[in-house]
């Protein structure tokens, strides 16, 4: 019992040092510029297709052995909650062009 208690924080500690690792690799200086709704949605949809890109090739290095099933796992996961996340946003988009479009003139 001991040891699987041991064996499970050492998988969550080296998880959350993949994690912590991934956050920094990915932090960039971004330029300020004017930013628009329609930058915005673009870099969100591009972002978006990364994530899944990454996600697919992070599943293929682990069906060949190659990768973590933790990595596997987070990368699928995080690719879900940006789809979601996009999902979201359209049907709010898409609510609020109706709402408008029903508004008397």
């Amino acid at each position: 019992m001991v040891s699987n208690i041991s064996s499970a924080l050492n998988a969550y500690q080296q998880a959350l040092g993949r994690i912590s690792a991934q956050e920094q690799k990915g932090v960039v200086e971004t330029e300020k510029t004017e930013a628009s709704f329609g930058n915005m949605v673009k870099n969100i949809i591009e972002d978006t297709t990364e994530l899944s890109k990454q996600a697919e090739t992070m599943t293929l290095k682990g069906i060949q052995g190659k990768a973590d099933i933790q990595d596997v796992v987070l990368a699928v996961a995080n690719a879900e909650t940006a789809l979601e996340t996009v999902v979201a946003v359209r049907d709010t988009a898409i609510k609020a062009y109706n709402t408008i479009m029903q508004m008397p003139i």
